[in-house]
């Protein structure tokens, strides 16, 4: 976890391009399963997402050009053969949540890093929406979606779930992979 990965001015630059995506109609509500067993059950999961993928608006470059900096610094020190990315907006209605889930489906390993940065401002205990990850002894960790703050884990085999929001809660989701 990295907080102030992002500075206010750069997370309120990125809430502009959601809201200019949104404006273009590129959000679509969130669906579960793979090819054509895909399927939306606002009671598993109640995002509303937008890939992130080119023309990429001003602030979505610097993101990335960011991240792949994070990437070559995680494979420096950790040899993850991260090689590339994929990434996408979330957006949460108030009433919304995900429930416990992991990012990696069946016979599909090329997600390695999970993350997610958060766009939030001004959030507080009560907001809710927290990230829960699910730990190997049976515990977990409830992290809060604060504007600026890079939550990322390995992806296989972690258990992880969206709390249930009182306010909307924008994110960016992605994953770094391997080839």
């Amino acid at each position: 976890m990295q907080d102030f990965f992002l500075s206010p001015n750069r997370v309120a630059e990125l809430l502009v391009s959601m809201q200019e995506r949104r404006g273009r109609g590129e959000f679509s509500a969130a669906r579960i399963g793979a090819e054509s067993r895909l399927r939306r059950l606002e009671e598993v999961r109640g995002d509303f997402t937008c890939w992130i993928a080119p023309p990429l608006l001003s602030a979505e470059q610097h993101l990335l050009a960011d991240l792949e900096q994070l990437r070559l610094q995680l494979n420096a020190e950790g040899q993850l053969g991260l090689f590339d990315l994929e990434l996408h907006y979330a957006n949460y209605p108030p009433g919304a949540s995900y429930a416990r889930h992991v990012d990696q489906p069946l016979g599909r390993e090329q997600r390695v890093l999970s993350f997610a940065l958060y766009l939030n401002t001004e959030w507080l205990p009560a907001d809710g929406g927290e990230l829960r990850l699910f730990m190997p002894d049976g515990t977990y960790r409830d992290i809060a979606p604060i504007g600026g703050r890079l939550v990322y884990f390995l992806t296989a085999g972690r258990e992880h779930a969206v709390l249930c929001t009182q306010r909307a809660r924008s994110s960016i989701t992605g994953w770094f992979r391997r080839r």
